[in-house]
């Protein structure tokens, strides 16, 4: 369950990393909102997965999973340029995530 929860809060990062940036700066309300709801409810499920996997692990899994959905989602949307380093960078980010999944 604990993984479960710490990959949804992975997404959630990536959730309120998008929503920052769309709030320009907090002057739109409906981006800070969702920035706000998604971070408390992304640290909220990390928390939960610490107590039963160890920091580094799921802090590295947390943020590695935001890392590249935020990444994807920039460059799905146009916000950022694909090439094939940043892919390749992406699927060996992804290939550290399982790793470490693989080995707790």
């Amino acid at each position: 369950m604990a993984w479960i929860v710490l990959i949804i809060s992975g997404m959630l990062e990536a959730v309120w990393a998008t929503a920052l940036d769309a709030s320009r700066g907090f002057r739109r309300l409906w981006p800070s909102v969702i920035f706000l709801v998604s971070m408390v409810a992304s640290i909220a499920g990390l928390s939960y997965a610490m107590m039963s996997i160890a920091v580094g692990t799921a802090y590295a899994v947390w943020v590695g999973i935001g890392a590249v959905l935020t990444a994807a989602w920039a460059i799905a949307t146009k916000q950022d340029r694909a090439s094939v380093a940043k892919v390749l960078l992406l699927l060996g980010l992804i290939a550290c995530v399982v790793g470490l999944k693989a080995v707790s």
